[in-house]
């Protein structure tokens, strides 16, 4: 079965060649007023405002911890333009929205502002960086008054030289070469091209975040490692996540890789403690923690 196929069958949306959208659990919670994402918790984002979507559904990496078919190859075989994938997004978007328009629990002032979405988070599946008009699509979401998103696993540096979203996130999966080629587990070695793209964030001005997403038994350990990079980029927030046993890392890991949210505590303390950062808010449910640089948080804009 081909990657399309295979995400089509856990509800993605094609867009073009290459693109998808799909909507987020917590979209249809927010819409039911039963709750919200951590981004909610942490930014200020409206879970039934929000568009989450990826302009490539290709990557270059095949994370163990990942929940997608990674192990499916997929070529680009012509780039779409940016509005193009705007367009479709867009559209799928609103046809997915009006299905909890007839639903009793959904509460119908949220359901007709979602038709309007206001955030782009740029980081459904795939490697949003390999897209090459990457930087033309934030500029046309921006110009629409949507916020946006960046989720990059940080192997191609000189893209994110380029792009200007409302918040850059770079994944960092391991605190050294051997445990990245184990976690991440890409074709070719990208450890230096990750390194490359620390620095990258650390001259930046616009809002940036680093992700860690924690393996027990794979990548949960040397929290000084983690912190000795994380002050190559200084980024805005750190968030360290529990890896969630889903989808297909079910076929990689056992159940007892994923991390409890008081283990993913006690690992925040040591980084931040290491890192000259402080805890700023956490979400026992998605067994996430953010840190910053002041234990503040800024709602984006």
């Amino acid at each position: 079965m081909s990657l399309i196929e295979l995400l089509k069958k856990q509800g993605y949306h094609i867009v073009g060649g290459h693109s998808a959208i799909k909507p987020c659990l917590w979209l249809g919670r927010s819409l039911k007023g039963k709750g919200a994402c951590y981004k909610s918790h942490f930014y200020g984002i409206s879970s039934h405002l929000c568009m989450q979507m990826t302009p490539c559904i290709a990557c270059n990496q095949r994370c163990l911890h990942c929940w997608r078919p990674v192990e499916e190859p997929f070529a680009v075989k012509a780039w779409d333009r940016p509005e193009a994938i705007i367009e479709g997004c867009l559209r799928e978007q609103r046809r997915f929205i009006t299905g909890y328009g007839g639903i009793l629990e959904s509460d119908k002032q949220r359901w007709e502002e979602a038709f309007k979405p206001k955030h782009a988070a740029i980081s459904l599946v795939g490697e949003p960086t390999l897209y090459p008009y990457l930087d033309e699509l934030v500029h046309q979401l921006s110009n629409m008054g949507m916020s946006t998103f960046i989720v990059t696993n940080g192997t191609r540096p000189e893209a994110l030289e380029k792009v200007t979203p409302s918040q850059l996130y770079m994944s960092l999966d391991a605190p050294d070469r051997e445990t990245y080629m184990k976690a991440c587990n890409p074709a070719v070695d990208l450890w230096d091209k990750v390194n490359e793209s620390l620095e990258v964030l650390g001259a930046r001005k616009n809002r940036r975040a680093i992700r860690l997403t924690l393996v027990k038994g794979v990548n949960m350990k040397d929290p000084e490692g983690y912190a000795a990079l994380i002050k190559k980029a200084m980024p805005d927030y750190v968030e360290v996540k529990a890896y969630m046993h889903l989808g297909y890392s079910r076929n990689r890991l056992p159940r007892d890789a994923m991390p409890k949210h008081e283990e993913v505590m006690a690992f925040s303390k040591k980084v931040a403690d290491a890192a000259g950062y402080r805890l700023a808010s956490d979400v026992e449910l998605s067994r996430v923690v953010l840190l910053s640089k002041d234990g503040g948080k800024k709602a984006i804009k």
